[in-house]
C-alpha cells in the first residue's frame, strides 16, 4: 500500500512537473528542446501518411459497400470476432426479380424471354461484383487497415513518449540553469558575521546545500538526456519504416487497380453477350407498333398498307436520295437470317431507314451487300 501511494505521488509530481513546462513553453518562460529538420521531416511525412491513407480507407469502404448500414452491421460483426453473413449484391437481386417476372409472364413470350436473357445477364454481373469486392478486401482494404490499426498506433505511441522525455528533459534544464543562478547569488553576497552572526549561519546552511543540488541537478540532466536519445532513435526508425510502407500501399493498389480492371472487362464481356442475344429475339413490341402506325397513316392517305418489316425483300431495297449516314461498327454480329447483314468491330458501313421500320433497325450497306442492322451495336457518325 505505501509502494503504491509513493508510485501514485511520484508520477502526479512528474505529470506537473510536465504541465508546468508545457504551460511555461507556451507562455515563451522556458526553452523548449527542437528537433533536427530532418526528424521533423520524417515526422510531417508520417501525418501527411496517417492522414490520406485514411481517407482512401473511408472511401473505399463506400465504393465497395456503400450502404452505410451494411458497413455498421460489418464493423460490428469484426469487432465479435464473428463472420458476416454473406449479402447478395443488387444485380443479383434485380437479376432474380426479372426471371421470377419472367415465370409470372410467361417465358415464351418475347417480353418474358427478354426478361430471362436479362435477368442471367445481371446475376453474372452481381457474381462478378462479388468477386471483384472480395479481393478488392483482401488485397487493398485490409493492408490500409493494418497500418491505420497497427504500425501507426506504435508510431503515436512511441511519439507521446518522446515528447513526453522531451518535456523532462528541458524541466532537468530549468532547474539546473535555476541552480547555477542561485549558486552564483550565493557567491556574490555579503558577510554578516559582525553585525548578524544568526542570518550568517543560515546563509552558511543554505550555502552549504547549493552544490549538492547543483550535482543533483546536472545528474538528473545527464538521465534525463540519454533517455531522451535514446527514444529519439527509437522514434526516428520507427518513422523512416514509413518508406516500406509507401511501397507495400504501393503493390497493393496495383493489384487493386488490376481487380478493377479485371472486373470491368468481365463486366463488359457479359454485356457485349446480352446485346448479341437481344438482337436475335424478335421485338414483337416494336415490330407490331410500328406497323400499326405506319398501315395507318397510309390507310388515311388512301395509298394502302406498307410492306412488314419481316418480309421485307432487301435485294429489292434502294437507298433514298436523302438520308443516309455513315456509321461506325461498334462490335462484332453475326446474321442470323437472309435479310440482315453481318457486321464487324470497328468497320464504317452506309446506313439509312425505311417507312414502317422498327426503329431498333436500319438498312446497312458495305459495297454490294446490304441487310437490316442493329442501331445498339452502331455509332452514327457526323
Amino acid at each position: 500500500m505505501d509502494f503504491n501511494v509513493k508510485k501514485l505521488a511520484s508520477g502526479a509530481g512528474l505529470f506537473f512537473t510536465r504541465a508546468v513546462q508545457f504551460t511555461e513553453e507556451k507562455l515563451g518562460q522556458a526553452e523548449k528542446t527542437e528537433l533536427d529538420a530532418h526528424f521533423e521531416k520524417l515526422m510531417s511525412r508520417a501525418d501527411c501518411t496517417k492522414n490520406w491513407t485514411e481517407k482512401m480507407y473511408r472511401q473505399t469502404e463506400v465504393l465497395l459497400q456503400p450502404n452505410p448500414s451494411a458497413r455498421i452491421e460489418e464493423f460490428l460483426y469484426e469487432k465479435l470476432d464473428r463472420k458476416a453473413p454473406s449479402r447478395i449484391t443488387n444485380a443479383e437481386l434485380l437479376g432474380q426479380y426479372m426471371q421470377d417476372a419472367a415465370k409470372e409472364f410467361g417465358p415464351g413470350t418475347p417480353y418474358g424471354s427478354t426478361l430471362v436473357k436479362v435477368g442471367e445477364c445481371e446475376r453474372r454481373l452481381g457474381a462478378a461484383e462479388r468477386e471483384f469486392l472480395q479481393t478488392s478486401a483482401i488485397s487493398f482494404l485490409t493492408p490500409l487497415r493494418n497500418f491505420l490499426e497497427g504500425d501507426w498506433r506504435t508510431i503515436s505511441k512511441e511519439r507521446r513518449l518522446l515528447e513526453n522525455l522531451r518535456l523532462d528533459l528541458d524541466a532537468c534544464k530549468t532547474r539546473l540553469k535555476k541552480a547555477k543562478v542561485a549558486e552564483a547569488k550565493a557567491a556574490m553576497a555579503p558577510d554578516f558575521q559582525e553585525t548578524r552572526p544568526r542570518n550568517y549561519v543560515l546563509s552558511a546552511s543554505a550555502s552549504a546545500s547549493l552544490p549538492l543540488f547543483l550535482f543533483q541537478a546536472e545528474h538528473e540532466l545527464r538521465v534525463a538526456q540519454t533517455e531522451f536519445d535514446r527514444q529519439a532513435e527509437v522514434t526516428r526508425l520507427l518513422l523512416e519504416g514509413i518508406s516500406s510502407t509507401h511501397v507495400n500501399h504501393l503493390r497493393c493498389l496495383h493489384e487493386f487497380v488490376e481487380a478493377q480492371a479485371a472486373y470491368y472487362k468481365q463486366c463488359h464481356l457479359h454485356m457485349q453477350e446480352l446485346q448479341q442475344e437481344l438482337g436475335r429475339l424478335p421485338n414483337a413490341f416494336a415490330l407490331n407498333s410500328t406497323h400499326s402506325m405506319a398501315t395507318a397513316a397510309f390507310e388515311a392517305k388512301g395509298i394502302g398498307s406498307p410492306v412488314e418489316t419481316e418480309t421485307l425483300k432487301i435485294e429489292e431495297v434502294q437507298a433514298p436520295a436523302t438520308g443516309t449516314r455513315k456509321a461506325k461498327v461498334l462490335y462484332d454480329y453475326d446474321a442470323a437470317d437472309s435479310s440482315e447483314l453481318s457486321l464487324l468491330a470497328d468497320e464504317v458501313i452506309t446506313v439509312y431507314t425505311l417507312p414502317g421500320m422498327d426503329s431498333d433497325w436500319l438498312i446497312g450497306e458495305r459495297g454490294n451487300q446490304k441487310g437490316k442492322v442493329p442501331v445498339t451495336y452502331l455509332e452514327l457518325l457526323s
